[in-house]
């Protein structure tokens, strides 16, 4: 990750994470703009390389191998990664509404999502068939697909719509795939038929009719018929029937037709072209509203040209500099499509076909020559190359920008003390932008203009309080608020109780005022998605600037006498049963290196963001006896606690232990917390550690966690009950992990089961 000293003066935010951005990505990576913060909000976290697809569906290339990982690209950019889906953009305030957290502001904006295939005017094609784009959406159906045949008796008749070079390489490399397997399965790959249907009078209308003429070749050697003049009209279960042709029958239909634009540029007001392509002039940047560029397919350019990967990757270089340029207020420079270009269109098979202009060429060779330009573009992205330490901070050299180098020079001169503060201002902003919501017992809160909170106690409850506070690990503000809340609340679940209020406690970093209003507003949002479900209000807190992103909160909760939950409950007897998987330590402890897949990331994510709240109840209404939240100790650590308070063994089953997808592998490559070496010391508890120690999911028994799972004792007879109850209320990863026993006569009170 490439960090910068410099406050935020500028925000430039990436919508899609298509082959244009990529290059943005990699270059401001290589040379950051101190001063200018990126973000980049993107559905999908691996944006798929188009040039390799086809051999992906064939089978040639893994899904590493072909994808471009944004986790690691994004964080070598310096740039906060948001998970999401754009919904709409509000051109007059100058943000992206994004599904599920607040509106993402921004002073310039990029966009480069791609397109989709148009199927939506075609009655029965988005219920009855599997668009090629979005890819990531297709490869999931594409897998569906793959079972299907497997799976199947008979003919299976497959149907792919769409004559383009999209089509046919689609049709070829899923044939292929298809007759693979079903030969490797014993099967007769001659009960695969496969048609191929196209509007026009010829495939390929784009290329040359030497091309046609190799790929009607092709098609015809390996069987595949083309119905040309075919306009699809309607699709139905199990038929495609087209203008004025005979209904053919397709037990699947693969769709590759001209490609559409999604709605909300049109919708936002941006400038369009007919079929809603947002229009840009010659440097990318839209005609409607400068300070936003477009770039790959979903820009219409005024030299237009097909929708093809090809065109998007020559334009991330001069789309980066012209942002460079928007941002430091210098003149853009214009882009210019060539006009002729190579392209390589493989068969299926190790093979291919090279068009350019009226010149065409097949063979081998020429497939093995596309596998090394396509695999050294990959490189660029897989091994990413150490910013330029030489270069200087270039806004400073923007003379339209003179008020924002004034404002980062005042910015960088910041008082301690109360002074850090944040502004009354700015408070009382983001506090009228906060639902207020209130309890009875909640006498005073952050709706009242005292100097303290006041909460009452109801008569025969106990108050139980906890506080947590940490630096941000990941760059999104309302996630990390998000995920700081469910680590605080932990603590009351894992005791029992319920939620009643929380203290907020803001450090954001330096910036512009707006800059600073908006990440302390995505920090309590993000808290309050949280805090409300569970019943508990924000009450109050205090909120300051500094040098880096962090967040805690003190929270309070309310419980009976007889129903507290203690450490010391632990029966003889008792199933260990734990409720999220392990490895978010060592997975961000890899991603801070660059090491992590953003597949990972994501989903530790998505796991911080499950609340333990119907664990609990869950666990309580199964008679759990002792429960804890799994955190900064470990896994092992805070099972130590609970034997040595109940004074019982346990015997922990370590292959039983869910674990996140890629924490083997960080932990296997040594990738560990920085706290990792002080739990370790926690391993005399283990009784014969050596050989304990041999399993290779040893380490992330201490693995500390951040808004883990709960470890609770249930009686043996219920676990398999309550884990199943786990699991359909969303705890996929619930299981028993372990058993407790009376306690022994060796030291050790835990015991490795291998």
């Amino acid at each position: 990750m490439q960090t910068s000293s410099a406050p935020v003066a500028k925000d430039l935010v990436l919508v899609g994470g298509g082959h244009s951005h990529v290059a943005v990505l990699r270059r401001f990576g290589m040379r950051p703009l101190p001063g200018l913060r990126l973000t980049l909000i993107t559905r999908d976290i691996h944006t798929p390389y188009s040039g390799m697809l086809p051999g992906y569906v064939a089978g040639h290339y893994d899904f590493d191998e072909c994808h471009i990982d944004l986790g690691p690209l994004a964080r070598f950019a310096g740039a906060r990664l948001y998970h999401g889906e754009v919904e709409a953009l509000d051109l007059e305030q100058r943000s992206v509404r994004v599904a599920g957290r607040p509106p993402v502001a921004f002073d310039l904006l990029s966009i480069n999502t791609g397109s989709r295939p148009g199927t939506m005017q075609v009655p029965g094609a988005a219920e009855h068939t599997l668009p090629v784009k979005p890819i990531d959406r297709f490869l999931e159906g594409w897998e569906r697909l793959i079972d299907r045949v497997a799976a199947s008796q008979g003919r299976f008749r497959v149907a792919v719509v769409g004559g383009g070079a999209g089509g046919v390489e689609l049709a070829l490399a899923t044939r292929y795939r298809l007759r693979r397997l079903l030969a490797e399965h014993g099967d007769d790959p001659n009960r695969l038929e496969y048609l191929l249907l196209t509007q026009g009078p010829e495939i390929l209308p784009t290329h040359s009719p030497g091309v046609r003429r190799r790929f009607q070749r092709v098609l015809g050697e390996r069987g595949i018929r083309v119905l040309t003049g075919h306009t699809v009209v309607e699709v139905r279960e199990g038929t495609v029937r087209a203008d004025g042709r005979p209904e053919v029958n397709a037990d699947a239909v693969l769709w590759v037709t001209s490609a559409s634009a999604p709605a909300w540029p049109r919708e936002s007001g941006l400038a369009v072209d007919a079929a809603g392509f947002i229009r840009v002039d010659d440097r990318l940047q839209s005609l409607s509203h400068p300070g936003v560029f477009a770039a790959g397919d979903v820009a219409a350019l005024p030299d237009p040209r097909p929708k093809s990967g090809v065109f998007a990757v020559r334009q991330g270089p001069v789309l980066t500099d012209n942002l460079r340029r928007a941002a430091t207020g210098r003149p853009l420079r214009p882009y210019r499509a060539q006009r002729r270009f190579l392209g390589l269109i493989s068969t299926g098979d190790r093979y291919a076909v090279a068009s350019r202009g009226a010149w065409s060429m097949e063979g081998a060779w020429l497939w093995r020559l596309k596998d090394r330009i396509d695999r050294r573009f990959m490189e660029r992205y897989n091994n990413l190359p150490q910013m330029d330490e030489t270069k200087g901070p270039e806004l400073a050299s923007g003379v339209a920008d003179e008020q924002a180098i004034r404002e980062l020079s005042t910015l960088a001169m910041r008082c301690g003390g109360c002074g850090a503060k944040v502004g009354s201002t700015v408070l009382t902003r983001v506090m009228q932008r906060l639902p207020v919501t209130r309890r009875d017992d909640v006498v005073l809160g952050i709706d009242a203009p005292d100097d303290a909170t006041v909460l009452s106690v109801p008569e025969g409850r106990l108050l139980v309080q906890s506080v947590d506070y940490f630096r941000a690990f990941i760059d999104d503000s309302y996630t990390f608020g998000r995920i700081a809340a469910n680590h605080a609340l932990g603590d009351l679940f894992a005791m029992g109780a319920e939620a009643q209020s929380a203290l907020a406690i803001a450090t954001v970093p330096y910036g512009r005022e707006r800059v600073v209003e908006e990440a302390l507003y995505e920090l309590l949002a993000g808290a309050l998605a949280v805090l409300e479900p569970a019943g508990a209000v924000l009450a109050g807190g205090h909120s300051s600037e500094g040098a880096e992103l962090a967040f805690g909160l003190t929270v309070n909760g309310l419980v009976d006498p007889d129903a507290i939950w203690r450490k010391g409950g632990l029966q003889a007897g008792d199933a260990l049963v734990l409720t999220k998987p392990l490895g978010t330590g060592t997975l961000f402890a890899a991603d801070m290196r660059g090491k992590a897949k953003g597949r990972w990331i994501s989903d530790a994510i998505a796991s911080m963001c499950v609340s333990n709240q119907q664990a609990g109840d869950c666990l309580r209404r199964f008679g759990a006896t002792a429960c804890t939240d799994v955190t900064g100790f470990g896994l092992l650590g805070h099972l130590l606690e609970m034997t040595r308070a109940s004074n019982v063994d346990a015997v922990l089953e370590v292959g039983a232990v869910p674990l996140l997808d890629g924490a083997g592998e960080t932990v296997a490559a040594g990738i560990v917390s920085s706290l990792q070496p002080q739990n370790l010391r926690l391993r005399r508890g283990v009784a014969d550690l050596e050989r304990a120690a041999k399993h290779p999911h040893f380490p992330l028994l201490f693995d500390p966690q951040t808004a883990g799972g709960l470890l609770a004792g249930v009686p043996a007879e219920r676990a398999a009950a309550c884990v199943d109850e786990l699991r359909r209320l969303g705890y996929p990863a619930a299981a028993v992990i372990g058993a407790i026993e009376a306690r022994g006569s060796v030291a050790e009170p835990v015991r490795i089961a291998l």
